[in-house]
């Protein structure tokens, strides 16, 4: 019965395969890509209330028991973030259907999508260290692809830059399981973690901590975000859409997943070195949303806020503010998408980039308009959209912890937040348009509609959070108590 958990990786794999023979077939493409993700979606809600009735799951591959075959593991975490990936690219795929364009779509998009698509998902459900790594390269490959698709001037500079950058991080993703595996002697996570318990957590695995913690924070943007602006800003806007909402999500994930089964031992370095590493991030996205012009880049610049605010939680370390980087996280995959979708939008619409050369947009496309302002609000924690309780429980874990530095911080970056965002809202949707009515572009129901979803969800995960408040407390038990995870990988298959 536990075969399901592969599901949401193989079909989306499989599918991803199958459309590469049906190339001419364009729609074929689109109706399947579309069944593949939605079925994920189905699949993944299954997933999430068996491990409510049943607790943390787990798929052996080969019949090989841990520690020692390949398995992957479920539990209300990893299947929250798979969910929510699922419905969320849905809702992009619909949208490149009207955006992307024949020449992107000929050169095998949706499978580079899938492919994609089922690294993230595989990289939330692995059991090991090692297909982690695989899976976040798989999930790199199709970036790769995806990031200099159409082949444009610009693309092709931000992609030197970012091969350059996850192929230096994955040489330092190996080292540092080499040396864990020298060290320990396993890849299990659940056995690395039952060994460093036994031996304890000394100065050398310390040190491998240190080298996984500069691996992950470069995979999510962590203090080494130099690379994510340029890259995010430089694709079309369904796939700008896609990295912004899912790819800093997976190395936040891995940073979340080690730091609280694995490295937990010595709080007073690792987790006050990502406090601190979290406190630049805020600083450093404040600084680059507020100093900006190009609607692209402080987009982007806002992403790297969110990555400093949701590690918050990690670094207090408390149940608390465990939930609300949790809940954070399933809101953030929401909002970026929406997001970049509508600022890619209103590019399209106005065809300029800089938010000093649009004006009066809300008279000639006023849904357009609100949605932004709904984008804002929840991005900025407003209540009651769905940003509001995440940080409320943020805060109240860096006050359980007296964290009240990065309390301050992470408060003023969601006041800068809203600034940045703010400033684009006053100067591209009101004054006079500068569009004509025979100059006006007709919104497409097919860029609209997943905008006005995306918004439909973020409205929907504030007000009805009583409905996934249980899933992020097993989710936040779970990470808080790792023989959990240990018992379930472990004891079960004994």
């Amino acid at each position: 019965m536990n075969n399901i958990i592969a599901m949401p990786v193989v079909i989306p794999l499989l599918v991803s395969i199958i459309l590469v023979f049906l190339r001419p077939f364009i729609k074929v493409q689109r109706v399947l890509s579309l069944i593949a993700l939605v079925a994920t979606a189905i699949v993944s809600i299954y997933i999430l209330n068996s491990i409510q009735m049943n607790g943390v799951l787990r798929l052996d591959f080969g019949g090989w028991k841990p520690p020692y075959g390949i398995l992957f593991v479920a539990d209300s975490f990893s299947v929250l973030l798979v969910l929510t990936t699922a419905i969320v690219s849905s809702i992009i795929l619909i949208y490149a259907f009207s955006s992307i364009g024949r020449r992107y779509e000929n050169m095998f998009f949706y499978p580079f999508v899938l492919l994609l698509i089922a690294g993230v998902n595989g990289s939330f459900l692995t059991g090991d260290l090692f297909n982690l790594f695989v899976f976040f390269e798989v999930m790199l490959l199709a970036s790769y692809v995806l990031i200099t698709l159409g082949g444009k001037k610009v693309q092709l500079m931000e992609s030197i830059k970012y091969v350059a950058i996850n192929v230096l991080s994955s040489w330092f993703f190996l080292l540092g399981i080499a040396y864990l595996y020298g060290t320990v002697g396993t890849l299990n996570m659940a056995h690395l973690s039952a060994r460093i318990a036994e031996v304890g957590q000394g100065p050398l695995l310390t040190i491998i901590s240190i080298i996984f913690l500069i691996v992950f924070s470069l995979k999510s943007g962590l203090l080494l975000y130099f690379w994510l602006p340029g890259s995010y800003s430089a694709p079309p806007t369904a796939i700008a859409a896609l990295f912004g909402a899912l790819l800093t999500k997976v190395g936040i994930y891995a940073l979340f997943r080690t730091f609280t089964l694995i490295f937990y031992h010595e709080p007073s370095i690792t987790h006050t070195l990502i406090g601190v590493m979290a406190a630049i991030t805020l600083v450093g996205g404040s600084i680059g949303a507020i100093a900006y012009q190009d609607i692209r880049q402080i987009v982007s610049y806002n992403v790297v806020i969110t990555i400093g605010f949701i590690l918050v939680g990690l670094a207090v370390s408390t149940s608390i503010g465990i939930q609300g980087s949790v809940f954070y996280l399933v809101h953030d995959i929401i909002i970026k998408a929406s997001l970049f979708l509508l600022a890619g939008t209103m590019i399209y619409l106005t065809g300029k980039t800089s938010i000093e050369e649009m004006s009066g947009l809300i008279r000639n496309y006023p849904l357009l308009g609100w949605l932004f302002f709904l984008t804002m609000l929840a991005l900025a924690g407003i209540p009651p959209l769905s940003g509001f309780l995440g940080k409320l429980y943020i805060g109240q874990g860096a006050v359980e912890a007296g964290s009240y530095i990065l309390l301050a911080l992470a408060f003023l970056s969601g006041i800068l937040v809203l600034y940045s965002l703010l400033r684009i809202f006053m100067n591209t949707f009101w004054g006079e348009t500068i569009i004509s009515e025979e100059d006006e572009i007709p919104l497409r129901k097919g860029l609209l509609l997943p905008c006005v979803l995306l918004g439909m969800m973020t409205i929907a995960l504030g007000v009805g959070a009583e409905g996934i408040l249980v899933y992020v407390e097993d989710a936040a038990y779970t990470l808080m108590n790792p023989e959990v995870y240990i018992d379930a990988v472990l004891e079960k298959g004994k």
